[in-house]
């Protein structure tokens, strides 16, 4: 499996879910659609998973989370990101690339506006777990993947509790 199919996963699941705001049920749903690969391409997508988590990890990106959430720890960061795979594609990768466009998600308004829950999706880190769980009746081995998270940016090393140097680098999250 690679990127490009680990996509379409999620958006196969995104369509199948009554509600594809609901990170919860688009995982359960991909995790379903997985189960019924091989247990190679169940591994595999254990590691596009972890690609795509690292890519994500990201000062701005964390700073967005912290904002959108109330705070972020280091595993809220995690299922925040989780939360943002299962948005799909389109949505990730504009958030990567410039986490303040968030501020133009519903979910995110609500969030901000504290009527929504925290934006977590810790059931999306489980995806090909469940998936190979239920394939094979075994756990996923530890040792068929890898986490190599990049050195946040330097510039980034701020209390992002100080919301006004937070509203200096993402001026629509924090106009919200």
């Amino acid at each position: 499996m690679d990127t490009r199919q680990f996509w379409r996963l999620i958006d196969d699941a995104r369509a199948q879910v009554p509600d594809p705001a609901d990170p919860e049920a688009v995982a359960a749903r991909a995790s379903g659609l997985l189960a019924e690969q091989p247990p190679e391409r169940i591994a595999a997508a254990q590691q596009v998973l972890w690609d795509l988590m690292a890519a994500s990890y990201r000062a701005p990106l964390w700073a967005a989370a912290y904002l959108i959430n109330g705070g972020c720890s280091d595993d809220g960061f995690d299922y925040f990101r989780g939360w943002l795979i299962t948005q799909g594609r389109e949505v990730f990768d504009r958030a990567v690339a410039d986490p303040d466009s968030l501020a133009g998600l519903p979910a995110v308004r609500a969030a901000c506006a504290a009527t929504g829950p925290d934006l977590e999706g810790e059931a999306t880190l489980g995806i090909a777990w469940d998936a190979y769980r239920a394939a094979t009746g075994e756990d996923l081995r530890g040792d068929t993947f890898t986490i190599r998270y990049p050195d946040l940016d330097p510039a980034w090393r701020f209390d992002f509790g100080d919301t006004a140097r937070v509203a200096r680098h993402l001026p629509a999250l924090a106009a919200l």
